[in-house]
Formats: structure tokens, C-alpha cells, sequence
């Protein structure tokens, strides 16, 4: 694990114009993301605020309910977190998000 803070390359605004930075050259595919602070590279958390959850229910025979689709829009400003020290590692958001399979 790292704890040295990774080169800078730019900043450039996203779509609700909030300031973010992109990480630089050391931050290539296929290199693990890891929290400059305390050197953690498996626990993330993201937290999304003015979400919208749309859940398809089916009712059974018993009178219960069974969720059959859901869907989801993120309306509001998404930030991802250190899950252990809950350093705020929003700047590398964009890099997490390409890498969700």
C-alpha cells in the first residue's frame, strides 16, 4: 500500500459544475485504486444524494409481495469515500465508476 499523495494531471468541472481533479499518469488501468491517506486500496464507499427508486412489486397469492425490477436515477451529487479512515476520494470517482463490472 501507498501513502504517497499521486501526481495531479488536471481539473475540469462535472455536470453540476463541482470541481473535481483527475488523477495523473499514475493512476493507469489496470493499477489498483488505493486512499492516499491511509493506504487502503479494498474498501470504498459511495454515497449518492437525491436518488429516485422506482421497485416493480408483484403481490402473491399469500398477500406478500415480491420485488420484480427496480430502477434507480441519481439526481444529485455522487462522492466516493475512504471505508476506512473516511477520507474523501471523490477526485478518483470517475476512475472507480469506469471500473464497476
Amino acid at each position: 500500500m501507498q501513502n504517497k499523495k499521486p501526481d495531479i494531471k488536471e481539473s475540469v468541472n462535472d455536470k453540476s459544475g463541482t470541481r473535481i481533479v483527475v488523477p495523473g499518469s499514475s493512476w493507469q488501468a489496470g493499477k489498483h485504486l488505493s486512499c492516499p491517506e491511509c493506504g487502503n486500496d479494498r474498501y470504498f464507499t459511495e454515497v449518492a444524494h437525491d436518488v429516485t427508486i422506482i421497485t416493480n412489486y408483484v403481490q402473491n397469492s399469500d398477500g406478500s409481495f415480491t420485488p420484480k425490477s427496480d430502477d434507480s436515477t441519481i439526481n444529485g451529487e455522487v462522492r466516493l469515500y475512504c471505508a476506512v479512515c473516511h477520507a474523501d476520494l471523490s477526485a478518483y470517482y470517475h476512475r472507480f465508476a469506469e471500473m464497476i463490472f
